[in-house]
């Protein structure tokens, strides 16, 4: 007789009570660039640079905590004379799989006072990234955008053939008025 998939039990259910979402601060750095490098694909940073973004990018940054350990982090800054945020990494660890933090974190960031005039939201994405085209996919049907992309940085041209490309996700983000008239 197959298992009755329908009934979970207290263990079963993906563990988020401990689960605390915050700006960084400039003494997170060192944990962020250890939960990185922890991340594999993702491009390693300079340890000065994950505190530099903690420190001066904290308003458009996230980091996701679980029971005081960090394991989640969002990197991203509002585009000079763009009403957009530019997300420029996502990393969650291997200990917080399968609760939804990307998305959680990317919810969080967006309602936050700092992006209150952001009308789109901006990251490059690999080809072949299918967890962050997932995300970023979830995240725009989840806020009633759209999602476009284009070729931006390429392997040749900017990357000196050392890189895939990155393709620039452009999410627009509906207007608060938009949003109410569609409920």
């Amino acid at each position: 007789m197959p298992k009755d998939m329908s009934k979970t039990t207290k263990q079963d259910k993906p563990r988020t009570e401990g689960l605390h979402l915050r700006e960084p601060i400039s003494e997170d750095g060192a944990q962020i660039w250890e939960l990185i490098r922890l991340c594999k694909p993702l491009d390693e940073n300079s340890m000065y640079c994950n505190l530099l973004q903690c420190d001066h990018f904290s308003e458009t940054s996230v980091v996701a905590e679980l029971d005081g350990e960090i394991v989640g982090w969002i990197s991203g800054y509002i585009v000079p004379k763009e009403e957009a945020l530019f997300v420029w990494q996502v990393a969650v660890s291997a200990k917080a799989r399968g609760l939804g933090l990307g998305g959680k974190m990317l919810d969080h960031l967006i309602e936050r006072d700092a992006c209150e005039d952001v009308h789109a939201l901006k990251t490059t994405i690999t080809e072949d990234n299918d967890a962050s085209w997932g995300l970023f996919k979830s995240f725009a049907r989840r806020q009633g955008g759209e999602l476009t992309d284009e070729a931006h940085y390429t392997e040749e041209d900017h990357f000196g053939g050392r890189h895939d490309t990155e393709h620039m996700v452009t999410i627009s983000l509906p207007e608060e008025e938009d949003m109410a008239k569609a409920a």
